[in-house]
């Protein structure tokens, strides 16, 4: 047997390659919004967002109602949600989840996100975890609005059927109120809390990390979802306004035929008791 026979059979008897170490993300959004004002569950590790170094991992808390557990235990993941639970404000049942894997790759120019797998970072820095806490919990919560604005959509529907096939609008103009009010509160959460177009303020002490961010956001779509999000509510709000405005329409129409009708019969009546010479 030769040299690089012996070389050969080395290599394909020598122990497989370690994998690369890797960290487990979990957003999870258990309401509207979170108070961390005072919390002390460990080390503060950023104050916007509130993290904390918690056991061996990180928690990231934001302020819209989104915590970001990093390389945590199931079992201090829990311990962790229930401490938080008396700070949520409408706390949703389920909570809604994403699920991400971080990896260790081999340096900077290689950190990315490979499609359906884990998002490979230089190295574990409290500021790389920040940045894709924060890509991870605007998608979070970018999930949940979307869901929000379809089922807000499907009671549309019905509405827009009645009026194209009838040609009549339904009365209910509860219902309606409730479609604009569902409509501004995504609103409201998408431009004043969430600010999914903000970069984090990380990013302003590590502007070299810009281009991290970036993949995150283009991985997660992010601009791409909000822009048909924002969309979809303008449709839902100028929708709505159409059905109130022609249901007020016909409310004031006839709201003047019962005018006329009381006129017609106040007159009538004028008349009768001229006719019988009453007073």
């Amino acid at each position: 047997m030769n040299a690089d026979q012996l070389a050969v059979g080395a290599a394909t008897t020598s122990p497989k390659q370690e994998a690369a170490p890797s960290l487990r993300i979990r957003a999870l959004m258990l309401g509207d919004r979170i108070n961390a004002s005072g919390l002390e569950i460990g080390a503060l590790v950023s104050s916007t967002p509130a993290a904390f170094r918690v056991h061996a991992g990180l928690a990231v808390i934001f302020r819209y109602g989104v915590v970001v557990l990093i390389g945590l235990l199931p079992s201090e993941e829990k311990v962790l949600i229930d401490n938080l639970k008396s700070r949520v404000t409408g706390e949703l049942s389920p909570f809604e989840e994403e699920i991400a894997q971080a990896q260790l790759c081999n340096d900077e120019a290689a950190e990315a996100i490979q499609p359906g797998g884990p998002i490979c970072l230089a190295k574990f820095s409290d500021d790389r975890l920040l940045l894709v806490a924060d890509a991870l919990a605007k998608s979070t919560s970018l999930a949940r609005d979307e869901r929000r604005v379809a089922a807000v959509f499907d009671v549309i529907e019905p509405f827009a059927r009645e009026l194209a096939e009838r040609g009549r609008t339904p009365r209910r103009r509860k219902g309606i109120l409730q479609l604009i009010g569902n409509a501004l509160l995504v609103q409201q959460r998408v431009a004043g809390r969430v600010a999914i177009a903000e970069k984090p303020d990380v990013l302003w002490e590590k502007p070299e990390l810009d281009r991290l961010y970036s993949r995150l956001e283009d991985e997660y779509e992010l601009k791409e979802r909000l822009d048909t999000l924002e969309r979809k509510l303008t449709a839902v709000s100028e929708t709505a306004n159409a059905l109130t405005d022609i249901i007020d329409t016909q409310r004031s129409l006839r709201l003047e035929i019962a005018v006329v009708v009381l006129i017609v019969i106040e007159i009538a009546i004028g008349c009768l008791q001229i006719l019988t010479g009453t007073h």
